[in-house]
């Protein structure tokens, strides 16, 4: 029956997309290396809790399939805030969040700039 979970988890795997904006927080590859880990010995690996893993597949495969985003179809694509689906994409991209990391340690900077420059000249002044 071990060899049937794993032949399951590894077409998941397959068949899981890989969402290269998102390196390193990326769904489909984490799932790939928790199922390495889980699944070390392959085939002939021994499950502790067999219905554990049962239900974790089927959760996974509900995921993968949009089984609730069809079963709750919603009205429109954009969310409260207006925002698309393809502009959530675009921000949470890892690339974007990169940018967004360098915008905030330069206004740091200045703030740390302006504040020692101000104590610079008030310890000049004493």
């Amino acid at each position: 029956m071990a060899a049937t979970r794993y032949r399951r988890f590894l077409k998941l795997c397959e068949e899981w997309p890989v969402e290269e904006t998102k390196r390193g927080r990326d769904l489909g590859a984490f799932l790939r290396q928790r199922v390495a880990q889980a699944f070390r010995e392959g085939e002939s690996t021994q499950i502790a809790d067999p219905a554990n893993c049962d239900q974790m597949y089927e959760s996974l495969v509900r995921i993968h399939t949009n089984f609730y985003k069809n079963k709750y179809p919603r009205l429109k694509d954009t969310s409260f805030t207006g925002v698309t689906v393809e502009e959530c994409k675009l921000v949470l991209a890892t690339d974007s969040g990169k940018q967004m990391e360098e915008m905030k340690k330069g206004k740091w900077k200045k703030l740390r700039e302006k504040f020692s420059a101000k104590n610079a000249e008030e310890d000049s002044k004493l």
